[in-house]
């Protein structure tokens, strides 16, 4: 079957954060969801379980643990077992309750920055601190500062880090060299590694996802990791996510003190649709992408030299470097909103590390990231 990235679907009035936010002046290119329809397996498997007419709570059955399994054994040959898997309505739900089960307030938290901003309100809102481990950019690529790490690691109040893998927003798709070398630093200082592995099914050709757990035992039993079919076929609003625990002690603690006991019933329901029929869409998808970021990094070597582009791995979300605009956040942000008419997320606010960058979202039809840059080239030529 092919499928039609092209079609240009109107998701105003239907309750869209991306897009009934900035008004009708303002082309929406920040939030990370896409502009793009679900397959049509997952809005059959919707559409028949809306005709049932209750909707009363809900809990996952044998068909939405298969799912999960056999999804991450054929993508990824992941081997999951039934009982490390637990859900909650968000990953970043589930990594407040993780931090709350596993750290105690005061404790400290590594994050790699610049790097995905609700990071850090999940340890701000909950009493902890923010230990960062900021990323170094070198020829136009992001590496872990490993020297770093191990610093920082060794501080007896460093209790967890929060990997970000694929990487938001600089789209790294960490090696397992790379993330061998933070497993050993971690377990050798006791610092937990939960795994955001959200974007894990978002990477093109040329590079592999390893789910941190699948590098060794101790790997798997010194980590938690956070995965879910959200990002891979647009179904944030569904709000149905797992956390993958191998550890039974850390499982009981999460789930001695999660609130996450139930599910939403349409979330059951696409969520295995999802990973049991949406291969074929997600392939095409991956191809369509790939030809939004060629098109963009085309676009900008033409228009505006002065732009870097950093290249994703993975991911449909873009980061790119303004700072040869000699411009202060308040200015660039200006510049993209007001005068562009395009709403990015600002780079500050992934981290000081991010001043100077924007990050935007390229999953949507190319006639609107056509639009969108556009807009940004007369904007700058203005300037």
């Amino acid at each position: 079957m092919k499928y039609n990235f092209d079609q240009v679907i109107d998701r105003r009035n239907f309750h869209s954060l991306k897009w009934q936010l900035g008004g009708r002046d303002v082309l929406p290119m920040w939030v990370a969801d896409m502009d793009f329809q679900a397959p049509k397996s997952i809005m059959d498997a919707v559409i028949n379980r809306a005709k049932h007419g209750i909707y009363g709570y809900s809990m996952p059955e044998d068909g939405f643990f298969d799912a999960v399994i056999n999804w991450q054994k054929k993508r990824h040959g992941w081997d999951i077992k039934k009982d490390w898997i637990t859900f909650c309505p968000g990953i970043v739900p589930g990594l407040n309750m993780i931090i709350r089960a596993m750290t105690h307030p005061g404790d400290k938290v590594i994050v790699q920055p610049p790097v995905y901003y609700p990071f850090f309100d999940v340890i701000l809102n909950n009493g902890r601190q923010i230990e960062k481990n900021s990323l170094k950019l070198e020829n136009g690529q992001y590496r872990m500062d490993f020297d770093d790490l191990q610093k920082k690691a060794k501080d007896p109040r460093s209790k967890a880090i929060i990997l970000c893998s694929p990487h938001n927003p600089v789209g790294r798709v960490w090696s397992r060299d790379e993330l061998t070398r933070l497993g050993q630093i971690c377990l050798e200082n006791d610092v937990l590694v939960i795994s955001d592995e959200l974007h894990c099914d978002l990477v093109f050709k040329g590079y592999t996802h390893v789910p941190f757990a699948t590098i060794s035992d101790e790997f798997a039993q010194h980590s938690v990791t956070g995965i879910a079919p959200s990002k891979t076929f647009n179904l944030a609003g569904m709000q149905t996510s797992t956390l993958i625990i191998p550890n039974k002690g850390i499982q009981n603690l999460y789930l001695n003190g999660s609130i996450f006991r139930l599910t939403n019933p349409f979330g059951i329901v696409a969520l295995e649709a999802a990973y049991t029929h949406g291969e074929e869409w997600l392939d095409q998808l991956m191809d369509y992408l790939h030809g939004n970021i060629l098109y963009l990094c085309e676009f900008v070597k033409k228009h505006l030299p002065m732009i870097d582009v950093i290249k994703p791995e993975g991911t449909y979300l873009v980061w790119m470097d303004f700072r040869s605009l000699e411009l202060d956040s308040a200015a660039l942000e200006d510049l993209m909103l007001n005068k562009a008419g395009i709403w990015l997320d600002e780079g500050y606010i992934f981290g000081k590390e991010g001043d100077g960058f924007e990050r935007i979202n390229v999953a949507c039809p190319r006639s609107l990231l056509e639009k969108g840059l556009l807009k940004l080239e007369n904007a700058i030529k203005n300037l």
